[in-house]
C-alpha cells in the first residue's frame, strides 16, 4: 500500500518561503518513476485546485496564480516530490495535498495534507 506523507507546512509572513515535501512509502521505484506528482491546495468551501504538476519526464506545469513563485521538483531515488514556495501571499493560505497518479498503471494516491498559513 502506497502512503504519501507531506511535511514542511507552517505559518509564514507574506513574502516568505516554505518548502513542502511529499515522501512516498510503499511505492516501488518503477511506480514512482513513471507516475506524475501533483500538488493541490484547498481552502474551506472551495474545490481542490491543482497548483503544480511534474510528469515522469520532469516536465512541469503550474497554475497561473503561482507561476514564477513556486517550483515543483522530484527526486526519484528518494521517492520524494517537493514544492518550493517563494514570495508567499496571504491568498496562498490553504491545506496543500500531494498526489501520485499514473493512468497507465491505474494508481491514484493522496497524502493527508499539510497546512500552509501566510500572514499579512
Amino acid at each position: 500500500q502506497v502512503q504519501l506523507v507531506e511535511s514542511g507546512g507552517g505559518l509564514v509572513q507574506a513574502g516568505g518561503s516554505l518548502r513542502l515535501s511529499c515522501a512516498a512509502s510503499g511505492a516501488s521505484g518503477s511506480i514512482f518513476r513513471t507516475a506524475a506528482m501533483d500538488w493541490y491546495r484547498q481552502t474551506p468551501g472551495k474545490r481542490r485546485e491543482l497548483v503544480a504538476d511534474i510528469n515522469s519526464a520532469g516536465t512541469t506545469t503550474y497554475a497561473d496564480s503561482v507561476k514564477g513563485r513556486f517550483t515543483i521538483s522530484r527526486d526519484n531515488a528518494k521517492r520524494t516530490a517537493y514544492l518550493q514556495m517563494d514570495s508567499l501571499k496571504p491568498e496562498d493560505t490553504a491545506v496543500y495535498y500531494c498526489n501520485l497518479i499514473s493512468y497507465g498503471l491505474g494508481v491514484n494516491y493522496w497524502g493527508q495534507g499539510t497546512q500552509v498559513t501566510v500572514s499579512s
